[in-house]
């Protein structure tokens, strides 16, 4: 918890300035993202035509709906974590540059979803080593970005992205299964 504690200090505090304040929280948001997912789609049906882009999408939307609930509506009020932005004991000290949300925290489901994505992506649609790489530093970069905005610990995200990366490691397995099958 020391740990946490010193981390979220450091990203939300320490680092804190004008540009970030302004550029953070609209980067953390799903909608700044939707030409990014158009790309994604456009290049997928390039890439394989109708049917196997189908398949992706269906394995996506899967991984994604899985990793979130199980996020949300098992671990979170299992755990119970307070968000440090309604957490009581550190009223006073973390900068909320965001709506709170919900009152608990862990995991993220902001690093679950981001990590999903794009752990499918990087093992199903790219293939080059440096393209995984930028899939799994967007998905840190917006995870971050909840620790900016004060809506997580970074041991949240470490946990969603965990989650969700687990959960895609078997949405890949049911892609390439539907891939060959009816390929």
């Amino acid at each position: 918890m020391s740990l946490d504690l010193t981390l979220l200090e450091f990203f939300n505090q320490q680092l804190a300035n004008p540009f970030l304040d302004a550029v953070l929280p609209v980067y953390r948001d799903k909608l700044t993202w939707i030409p990014l997912y158009a790309l994604l789609l456009w290049l997928m049906y390039r890439k394989w035509g109708m049917r196997r882009t189908l398949y992706l999408l269906l394995c996506i939307g899967l991984v994604i709906t899985v990793a979130d609930q199980l996020a949300a509506t098992v671990i979170k009020p299992w755990v119970g974590r307070l968000r440090p932005c309604a957490d009581p004991e550190l009223s006073g000290s973390v900068r909320a540059l965001v709506s709170c949300g919900g009152k608990y925290s862990f995991p993220s489901n902001h690093a679950t979803n981001h990590f999903a994505l794009a752990t499918m992506l990087s093992l199903t649609l790219v293939d080059r080593w440096y393209w995984r790489l930028l899939l799994v530093l967007w998905a840190a970069s917006i995870a971050l970005a909840q620790v900016y905005v004060g809506k997580h610990f970074p041991g949240d995200i470490l946990a969603g992205a965990l989650l969700g990366t687990a959960v895609a490691l078997l949405g890949v397995v049911l892609f390439r299964y539907l891939s060959r099958r009816w390929a």
